[in-house]
Order: structure tokens, then C-alpha cells, then sequence
């Protein structure tokens, strides 16, 4: 296992370029709160059980991503700020797969 590169855009518009690990068992969420790249309380609010969508997420790179659950879904049907690509970074786990992923955070709700 090693640690992975993972492109951050936060919610001002500035891109990070993070080493994740994949031997933690970590996800994109967990990686984003670490790193401080969010204001803190204004994502995992819910503590990653796809419950709340702050940690909503644009894949804007061209990674085969796991199928989203039902759970992952529902919330972002119910979310603020969704477009196609959307996903919730509480339920994307750190794996070599995603070497080179780019997210930007979505807008905070409110």
C-alpha cells in the first residue's frame, strides 16, 4: 500500500495537492477534515454516514468510481448544489484507484 495524490479544489477556488493513504481505510471526507481544507463544522457534519451532504463533492476527473449505495443517493437527491457529478466524499474510499483524483468541494448549504 502507499499514499496516493488526490487534487483538492476548497470552496474559495484554491487547489491542494494532498497525499492520502490507502492503508487506513480512510475517505475522501476524513482526508479533506485532516488537511483543514474545509471551515471546520462545515463538513462530515454528520460524522460520514451519508446523512447530511457537506461533504458533497464534483469529481472533475475521469476515475472509475465505486457505484453509489442507496443511502448516497437519497442525500443527494435531497442536497442543495447538485450536479451530475456529484458524490459525497464520506463514501469514496482511499484506494490506489483513485491515484490522481480532482475534486472540488460543492458550496456549503446555507
Amino acid at each position: 500500500m502507499k499514499d496516493i495524490t488526490i487534487h483538492i479544489t476548497d470552496r474559495n477556488g484554491k487547489t491542494h495537492e494532498v497525499l492520502a493513504p490507502t492503508d487506513m481505510n480512510m475517505n475522501l471526507m476524513e482526508v479533506i477534515r485532516s488537511f483543514e481544507l474545509a471551515e471546520e463544522g462545515t463538513i462530515g457534519v454528520c460524522g460520514g454516514m451519508a446523512m447530511c451532504a457537506s461533504c458533497q463533492c464534483y469529481v472533475e476527473s475521469d476515475h472509475a468510481l465505486p457505484e453509489m449505495s442507496y443511502d448516497e443517493d437519497l442525500m443527494l437527491a435531497e442536497a442543495f448544489h447538485v450536479e451530475a457529478n456529484s458524490r459525497l466524499g464520506c463514501q469514496l474510499f482511499i484506494t490506489e484507484a483513485l491515484e490522481g483524483l480532482k475534486v472540488t468541494l460543492a458550496p456549503a448549504e446555507g
